[in-house]
Parts: C-alpha cells; sequence; structure tokens
C-alpha cells in the first residue's frame, strides 16, 4: 500500500476532479478504476483513488520517480485523446497538481506511519489553498508545524502538507493539505470549535491562515482503491 513520507524524492501528483452529480462521481471512479488497474507507465509508482463525500468529485493520489516520467505520459496519445476528453466529458474542473511532501505529522499511534488505502477507514479531508510565491513557505508553516498542537485533537490521525510545484487547472503557487481523520463527527467537531474555546496556539494558526492564502476549496473523501507497480 502506499506510505507518504517526508524522506521519499519522487513526485506526489493529486488529480481533482469535480463533478455536479453522484452519478456522475460514480462513473468518474469508474473509469479511474480502469486507468489505475491497467497501469503500467514507466516511473509510475502508484495510484489511490479516493470518492468524495461532501461533494460529487474524485482525487487520484498519485507517485511518480519523477517529473519527467509524468510528462511523458502527459505527453501520450492515450492521455491527451482517450483520458482528458472523457473526463472533460462528465467534469465541471479538473486539476492536475504536481508537488512534494513539505511536512507530515502522525498521531503516535500511527507509529510513524502514514498509509492510504482501502483497507483503512480514515476520513480524509484535502485542502487547496493558493498563495503568492513570497508567502508560500510560511503558509507551509502554518500548516505544517505550526499545528502541532493537532496531536491533542480528538480525532485527529495525520495531515500532510505538500508544496505545490506546478499544476494545470489552477494558476500561480499553491499549497495541499492532506489530513486523516476518524470520522466525520471528530472532524466537524474541530472544525466547529470557536474562538474563545481554541489554545492560543490555534488562534495563532487560524489567524495566519485568515491572511495568507488567496483562495482556498475543500472537499472531504473515502479512499476506494489503491494499486502500485508491480502488483
Amino acid at each position: 500500500m502506499p506510505f507518504i513520507s517526508t524522506e521519499d524524492s519522487h513526485l506526489t501528483v493529486l488529480n481533482l476532479f469535480q463533478t455536479d452529480t453522484p452519478e456522475k462521481q460514480i462513473k468518474l471512479l469508474a473509469a479511474m478504476r480502469e486507468i489505475v488497474d491497467s497501469a503500467a507507465y514507466p516511473g509510475w509508482i502508484s495510484s489511490t483513488v479516493h470518492a468524495g463525500q461532501d461533494a460529487p468529485g474524485t482525487a487520484n493520489f498519485i507517485q511518480w520517480r519523477s517529473g519527467e516520467d509524468l510528462e511523458k505520459r502527459y505527453e501520450g496519445e492515450e492521455f491527451n485523446h482517450r483520458t482528458l476528453p472523457l473526463f472533460g466529458e462528465i467534469t465541471t474542473s479538473i486539476r492536475l497538481l504536481q508537488n512534494e511532501i513539505a511536512f507530515a505529522q502522525r498521531h503516535p499511534s500511527l507509529d510513524g506511519i502514514t498509509e492510504i488505502s482501502p483497507n483503512r477507514d480514515d476520513y480524509t479531508v484535502i485542502d487547496v489553498y493558493g498563495v503568492e510565491k513570497e508567502d508560500q513557505e510560511d503558509l507551509i508553516d502554518a500548516l505544517g508545524a505550526s499545528r502541532e498542537w493537532l496531536l491533542e485533537t480528538p480525532g485527529y490521525r495525520s495531515h500532510t502538507v505538500l508544496r505545490g510545484l506546478r499544476a494545470r487547472g489552477i494558476e500561480g503557487s499553491f499549497v495541499v493539505s492532506y489530513s486523516q481523520w476518524n470520522d466525520k463527527e471528530s472532524y466537524d467537531a474541530y472544525r466547529a470549535l470557536s474562538a474563545d474555546q481554541q489554545s492560543p496556539e490555534q488562534q495563532k494558526t487560524a489567524a495566519r491562515l485568515a491572511t495568507l492564502p488567496t483562495w482556498s476549496d475543500t472537499n472531504t473523501y473515502r479512499v476506494v482503491h489503491t494499486r502500485s507497480a508491480g502488483e
């Protein structure tokens, strides 16, 4: 199963697809499963498919050996004349985000391992933030090292911050937060905390996150399928 680690030197790609109906999400998931199960691209390491929960859509968390390997995939006949047209028919938004792992934190119960797998029951949250290039590192710190207090938050399992490198579907610099929770209830309870219920550290983080991003969006997911090279 795929693992997330700051020690990884490979490229992490997040393909985020939005759609407007649950029926189209089902079609998206079926198409993604077919692509993942037949993947044999040079440099491809793994793909993990996520089904949207709060809003219809999908996320594919993909690990590649390098950006050069990914660009060969993007330049291929299949990608441009079959994959993109197919997804274009059933999506309202396509964002292909290339990243590197900048920070990873886990609850002690995970024994230092962040695993993404349909065999787990993680309630996964993916937040994407636009940011001015000169503020990107500050935002990474605000989302990552400055949130050590999450370890004391009920239901928290892990979170990973990804430094955006380049993208198709969005302009400018960006940062991604990928977090795992016990369930929707614990995540919603964390989000519902008012300022007077937050610790001083939480309040400082909230103040930074109110000013650093130029835009943000989020969706929640369940992992439904994964496959790695050689399987």
